[in-house]
């Protein structure tokens, strides 16, 4: 298993859902420090900021501008409500909360003295904002997922290694799955859902779809009861995986890279 620096990772429950913790293989040390701010920033007025989440689109977000390279593995999860900047010392566009599906953790896609750039959760699709480095835990994920869609294979790897590559479900030509980086969002364990149980929501949306099955059009990875899926484009958007690939990826901590491509 891939180590995983940083503090707990995840807990509580949405309605009737289960929230899985991937606690597994992980090992706990270390945060980011807080940092001294020579110019402090304005106040905040979070009250007047629309929160990141798979239920909001915040249109002011800046945009992912390297939405199929890969990562470090970085990491975070904000300890309490943050304030997400278009910019270094610029202005505030929204907030993030620290749990989503559980904890939230963030991959880091962009570094400089003091601030971090993380994607985020809410619409549109490849949305980032910059958040200061105080008040965060850091954490590495050694995992990365792939998804070809062209192909219809999902992979794993753990430190550049494969640990296995699957015939996947993907997106039909009408609800297809949205292409780029995005990151694991959460772990969910709801025993009403007969077609698959497990559900490991992505911080994607579905680009052509405000709602299915109840939310609020959120890609996830599940399983599905019939193989004849896999390796078909035939979903609302929504990456179908065989039992073998979901155990896998059940294990792999939250906040780590996804990457969908057409190959």
């Amino acid at each position: 298993m891939g180590q995983v620096w940083g503090s707990e990772r995840g807990g509580g429950s949405i309605g009737a859902l289960a929230v899985l913790v991937l606690l597994g293989g992980v090992a706990v040390a270390g945060v980011l420090g807080n940092r001294h701010h020579d110019d402090e920033l304005p106040p905040v007025d979070f009250a007047k900021l629309t929160a990141s989440s798979t239920q909001t689109t915040i249109a002011s977000a800046p945009l992912d501008p390297q939405p199929f390279a890969g990562t470090d593995g970085l990491v975070v999860h904000p300890r309490a409500e943050t304030a997400l900047y278009t910019a270094p010392d610029a202005v505030a566009f929204g907030k993030i909360a620290p749990t989503q599906f559980g904890a939230t953790w963030l991959p880091v896609v962009e570094k400089t003295d003091g601030w971090v750039r993380v994607l985020l959760p809410s619409k549109p699709n490849r949305s980032t904002g910059w958040i200061q480095d105080e008040n965060l835990d850091r954490a590495a994920s050694s995992y990365l997922v792939r998804v070809h869609t062209g192909s219809r294979t999902i992979e794993l790897f753990e430190e550049g290694k494969s640990l296995g590559e699957w015939k996947a479900g993907v997106g039909a030509k009408a609800t297809p799955t949205p292409p780029g980086r995005t990151f694991l969002l959460g772990s969910i364990i709801d025993k009403t859902r007969s077609a698959s149980p497990v559900v490991l929501p992505l911080g994607a949306h579905s680009p052509t779809l405000d709602t299915f099955g109840g939310g609020p059009g959120t890609v996830a990875i599940h399983g599905w009861p019939r193989p004849d899926v896999f390796g078909a484009a035939i979903s609302a958007g929504c990456v179908r995986v065989p039992r073998t690939a979901l155990a896998k990826l059940q294990q792999v901590p939250l906040g780590t890279l996804v990457l969908i491509d057409s190959k």
